[in-house]
């Protein structure tokens, strides 16, 4: 199957990663507002470029699903139910069969093992589900917590400290990483 063919649902025992919905706009909120959240992420994130988040969410599963751009999910806590962070595959090129993944996280469920379920949820789809085999990621060097992460699931950092533009006043330093 292609990457975007289908709006994924994924699960194990712990969390369930699925479509953003209404239900979920109050999380959302409190995400987006934490700056802590956002300090080691780019500031042009697609959740961060609206007032309204109901607008966010409409064009979410529109257009910016069928433009290919991202695929932007809730991550719930299943013992919760409730949205605790976003999961996003994002720089889709199908002609090499690519594509970068990222997370973020509400503050209050930093360190409880979440990022690390994420990643290989989405990891185990993209392998097992989709034609996709070239799988990567960018951290700030600074974000030791997501360097772990992704080391503890397989990536390996294959260019470091190199600079990009995550909309900041200055370049930005940051890692690479491959599965």
């Amino acid at each position: 199957m292609k990457l975007f063919e289908e709006i994924p649902y994924l699960e194990n025992e712990y969390i369930a990663i699925r479509r953003i919905t209404e239900d979920d706009i109050e999380a959302l909120k409190e995400l987006t507002e934490n700056d802590k959240v956002y300090r080691y992420l780019p500031t042009f994130l697609f959740e961060k470029q609206f007032d309204d988040l109901y607008e966010m969410l409409n064009k979410l599963y529109g257009e910016y699903f069928e433009t290919k751009e991202s695929i932007i999910l809730g991550i719930n806590l299943k013992e919760e139910d409730y949205m605790c962070g976003i999961a996003e595959f994002y720089g889709f090129k199908d002609h090499i069969h690519k594509v970068s993944i990222g997370y973020r996280l509400l503050e209050r469920y930093w360190g409880k093992g979440i990022a690390s379920s994420a990643v290989s949820l989405m990891l185990k789809y993209l392998l097992e589900k989709t034609d996709i085999e070239i799988i990567t990621a960018s951290t700030m060097v600074e974000n030791l917590a997501s360097a772990h992460v992704l080391e503890k699931n397989g990536f390996v950092k294959v260019v470091a400290a190199s600079t990009e533009d995550w909309g900041y006043d200055k370049l930005t330093i940051v890692d690479k990483w491959i599965y």
